[in-house]
């Protein structure tokens, strides 16, 4: 049995030295995949992790060629639509890198969400393939203020799917309320999840993910991959209320 992975912790002073430490990881993470098999299969998010890649990124050395792009959750939205987590990354990431328009796996928003969530599905073998459930490279996580991660909500029947790698979600407590989301069990396959949580506003939060012991965890607590790695990237006023930091 595997053990879970416990969070290796990464403080830093501001929410700027957080983006540039969380770049310098990812692109380390990115270039020794590609020299150990290939390519480098990464899922992204929205929110301010999406702001933090897209300033730090491209200004680093990396492969992009090789690069093959996901999104751990996306809004069900059109593709300018300023909900659309995939236009933050076409504008901010895309218009300076050369990462080809299809090496980034995007949802499809013209046909329903559920037919959505089963391209996605097709999206995702095309480049991790087989019966076993598909392995991230790393997944890059934000967390609400609610503790939800990816499109998985407190309470939500979704935090129990195990049979879809990719899920429809019509009820989303935030809205927009349609959106396509990977579910657990392939977030906890990834080889290295990474959060990266910044300002005083999320220290509560922080605290209640890392060390609570809620019944049922909150969503964000319950990333614990079984045969990888989890960081979590904070500044100090995001750390502040941790007894172990």
């Amino acid at each position: 049995l595997f053990k879970m992975a416990a969070p290796i912790l990464k403080i830093f002073d501001t929410d700027k030295t957080v983006a540039q430490n969380l770049c310098s990881f990812v692109i380390d993470r990115a270039n020794s995949c590609i020299n150990s098999h290939g390519i480098f299969a990464v899922g992204v998010s929205g929110g301010s992790l999406a702001k933090f890649l897209c300033q730090g990124l491209p200004s680093l050395e990396t492969d992009w060629s090789k690069w093959r792009l996901f999104f751990c959750d996306e809004r069900h939205v059109a593709f300018d639509d300023p909900d659309s987590t995939y236009k933050v990354y076409k504008e901010g990431l895309m218009s300076k890198v050369p990462l080809a328009e299809n090496h980034v796996f995007k949802t499809n928003p013209n046909v329903s969400v559920e037919d959505a969530a089963k391209e996605y599905i097709t999206k995702v073998r095309s480049v991790l393939p087989g019966d076993e459930l598909p392995r991230f490279d790393m997944l890059l996580l934000g967390m609400g203020p609610d503790g939800h991660t990816c499109s998985l909500f407190p309470g939500h029947p979704l935090l129990k799917e195990t049979e879809q790698i990719v899920a429809p979600i019509c009820d989303s407590p935030k809205p927009p309320p349609q959106r396509i989301t990977l579910t657990l069990p392939v977030v906890n396959n990834t080889r290295c999840a990474v959060f990266a949580s910044c300002g005083a506003g999320k220290a509560e939060m922080v605290k209640r993910v890392l060390e609570g012991s809620e019944e049922p965890p909150l969503p964000a607590s319950q990333v614990r991959p079984s045969n990888g790695e989890l960081y979590w990237f904070l500044d100090q006023p995001a750390a502040s209320l941790l007894s172990k930091k």
